[in-house]
């Protein structure tokens, strides 16, 4: 008999069947035999038709419309198994790095989330946010593995599946960009580990061309989080400088408007991080940014 998985993956995904089909099928054939969920956040391509011809293996969690990052804890209620990783329509795992993370999380009770190594493209250049990550000014814990982050590739990681659901996954005013600090922040804030771990390895092979909108939405993502978990005079500082820039720059006046029409929901939903955990978030300012898909080279 055939040991069940600790490990399964979850994909959320929307109109790239032919990326998505790449992907499980390099999934599919991992040595831990992973049960995956692929959530389509309500496709208007043939993704559904061939998952359910090509991929009869693979769950679907099928969604009348697009909940963005939201989607991927559709996903985790979709499995059973405690821990489960992350991948993209344009990312899958190395071989036996999910038993590998599946070791490292039973090792270490308090370890909520592993961030992996990231290898891009075909000629599996490293990620520059391996080195950010690595070398992370909150160093190690005794009852970690790797090094103590507040910053990962979604893409790359791997959350024990009670602690996730526990803080309430990703954050539906996020949508999609720069979502993974905020799920750092909530998990840490609640006393689990988020460590980077080198020795857990993800490909990720991005489309090489430029994703529209998306530096704006980093942008207004990034202060929305600073309003949702860090000090009230920090965020409107930053505010302040968002709009200096947005005198000039018509990338700042969107980013603006996307964060001040979301503004009293952010206020409505906002919690303080614990004083150790913004010293902790304070020393990383501008060392752990938002991950930036870095496309392969040509």
């Amino acid at each position: 008999m055939s040991r069940r998985p600790h490990t399964g993956i979850v994909i959320a995904t929307r109109n790239r069947a032919d990326s998505l089909a790449r992907t499980l099928r390099q999934l599919l054939a991992l040595p831990e035999q992973p049960e995956i969920v692929v959530v389509d956040n309500a496709s208007t391509d043939d993704t559904r038709a061939r998952l359910a011809r090509d991929f009869p293996q693979v769950t679907l969690v099928p969604l009348r419309v697009n909940h963005g990052a939201v989607a991927r804890t559709h996903g985790v209620r979709a499995l059973r198994t405690p821990y489960v990783a992350f991948s993209d329509d344009d990312s899958w795992w190395a071989p036996g790095a999910l038993e590998r993370a599946a070791e490292l999380m039973a090792a270490h009770p308090r370890l909520g989330l592993v961030s992996a190594r990231t290898l891009v493209g075909p000629a599996e250049e490293p990620d520059p946010l391996n080195d950010v990550l690595a070398t992370s000014a909150l160093g190690p814990a005794h009852d970690l593995p790797g090094t103590q982050v507040l910053g990962f590739l979604a893409c790359a990681s791997v959350v024990r599946r009670h602690a996730y659901l526990d803080v309430g996954g990703f954050h539906p005013l996020l949508f999609f960009g720069c979502e993974e600090t905020l799920l750092a922040y909530d998990l840490a804030a609640h006393g689990w580990g988020v460590a980077h771990c080198a020795d857990v390895v993800a490909h990720h092979h991005p489309d090489p061309a430029p994703r529209s909108g998306r530096p704006v939405i980093m942008r207004r993502n990034e202060l929305l989080t600073l309003w949702l978990r860090r000090p009230l005079s920090h965020a409107l500082a930053r505010t302040r400088e968002l709009a200096a820039e947005a005198r000039e720059d018509p990338a700042a006046r969107q980013a603006l408007r996307g964060t001040l029409a979301r503004l009293p929901a952010a206020l409505r939903a906002r919690r303080p991080l614990p004083p150790h955990l913004e010293r902790a978030a304070r020393t990383l300012d501008g060392a752990q940014p938002c991950p930036i898909p870095v496309p392969p080279s040509s």
